[in-house]
C-alpha cells in the first residue's frame, strides 16, 4: 500500500513511533526526578526546564530556524504561559517525589477532561452531552484512583500526610496545565511551535531561578546528574511530539499517549518496587478510556465541521 502524499500509511506510521517515543522519554524524565529525591520544587523545575533548551536549541540550529526562533510580538502571552506552566510543573513535581509512579501519571490524565470543562466555561465552546458525559465518567476513574489518599473514613494513623498532599498536587498540576492549554492555543494562532517551546523553557528557567535566595539544596552528584538528564530528556520529549503531530493528525496520535501508564506500571516496579492497586488499575482505565473517546469525539466533530464548510461553498 503506498503512501499518499502529506498524511499516508508511512507518515502516520512515524507520528505513532514519534509520539510513543515521546512517552517514553517523558516516563524517563519523571521517573529521573523520583529518583533524585524530594528537592525544592523551584530548583527542579529550573534543571527541567534550562536543560530542556540545550537538544531543543541545537535541533532548531540542524533544521536552519535558530535566527528567528525567538522572534515574537506576544511576548507577555509567552510570559503568562511560562508561568502557568511553572506553576503545573512545580505541583506535578511535588506529586511525582510523593506518589508512586502509576498513580502520578494516571492523575495527570485528568488534564484534557478538564480542558473540555474550562473551554466550555472561559471559551464559551459548546460541550454536548456526549462529551459532558465521557468528561464526568473520567473524573469518576479520577476519584477512583485516589480514594485511598483521600478518604476521610480511614484512621489518621493511616493515612499518609505525604500522599494525600501529592494527590491534591497531582489535581492542581491538572487543572493548571489545562489552563497552560488553553493559552497555547491561543499563541498557536499566531506562533510558531519552536517560538511557543522556547520562551516556555527560558521563561520557566528565569522564574524558577528567582527561588535560588530561598534556598536550594545542595546536590550529590547523583542528584545532580538525575536531574540535568532529565532537562534534557524533556527536551528531546519535546521535539519528538512536536514532530509526531507534523505527521500525523492529532486524533491519531493522541491516543497512544496513554501508553505511559503502562510504561509507568513497569518502571515502578522494576525501579521503584511499586505494585499498582486495584484501585490505580480500575480507576486507570476508567479515566483511558474517557480521554479516549473525547479523542474520539473531537475527531466526529471536526469532519462534520470539515463536511458543513465544503457544502457552503458555493460549487
Amino acid at each position: 500500500m503506498t503512501a499518499v502524499p502529506g498524511r499516508g500509511r508511512d507518515d502516520a506510521l512515524a507520528g505513532i513511533a514519534l509520539k510513543m517515543l515521546s512517552v517514553a522519554v517523558f516516563v524517563a524524565m519523571s521517573s529521573l526526578i523520583k529518583a533524585a529525591g524530594d528537592l525544592p520544587l523551584g530548583q527542579i523545575v529550573f534543571f527541567r526546564s534550562f536543560f530542556a533548551t540545550f537538544p531543543i536549541l541545537a535541533f532548531l540550529a540542524h533544521k536552519h530556524e535558530l535566527r528567528t526562533a525567538f522572534a515574537t510580538k506576544r511576548p507577555f502571552n509567552h510570559f503568562a504561559r511560562g508561568f502557568v506552566g511553572v506553576c503545573s510543573m512545580a505541583l506535578s513535581f511535588f506529586a511525582l517525589t510523593h506518589l508512586p509512579l502509576p498513580e502520578a501519571i494516571t492523575l495527570n490524565y485528568a488534564q484534557p477532561l478538564l480542558v473540555v470543562v474550562f473551554s466550555a466555561l472561559f471559551l464559551g465552546e459548546t460541550v454536548r452531552a456526549y462529551r459532558w458525559s465521557a468528561v464526568a465518567v473520567g473524573l469518576v476513574g479520577v476519584v477512583i484512583v485516589s480514594w485511598p489518599k483521600l478518604t476521610l473514613f480511614g484512621a489518621p494513623a493511616q493515612m499518609d500526610r505525604g500522599e494525600m498532599l501529592g494527590v491534591l498536587a497531582a489535581f492542581g498540576a491538572a487543572a493548571v496545565s489545562a489552563i497552560a492549554v488553553l493559552l497555547v492555543r491561543s499563541l498557536v494562532h499566531t506562533e510558531r511551535t519552536a517560538t511557543i517551546v522556547l520562551w516556555f523553557s527560558l521563561t520557566a528557567s528565569i522564574v524558577s531561578l528567582v527561588t535560588l535566595p530561598f534556598g536550594w539544596a545542595p546536590l550529590s552528584a547523583g542528584q545532580a546528574g538525575a536531574l540535568v538528564a532529565a532537562g534534557f530528556c524533556g527536551g528531546v520529549a519535546q521535539i519528538c511530539m512536536t514532530e509526531a503531530y507534523r505527521y500525523a493528525e492529532v486524533s491519531t496520535v493522541a491516543p497512544f499517549e496513554y501508553t505511559s501508564l503502562i510504561l509507568g506500571i513497569v518502571v515502578g516496579y522494576l525501579v521503584f518496587s511499586e505494585l499498582p492497586t486495584v484501585h490505580m488499575i480500575v480507576g486507570g482505565l476508567i479515566v483511558v478510556g474517557a480521554g479516549i473517546f473525547i479523542i474520539w469525539r473531537e475527531r466526529q466533530l471536526g469532519l462534520e465541521r470539515a463536511r458543513a464548510r465544503k457544502v457552503s461553498v458555493p460549487q
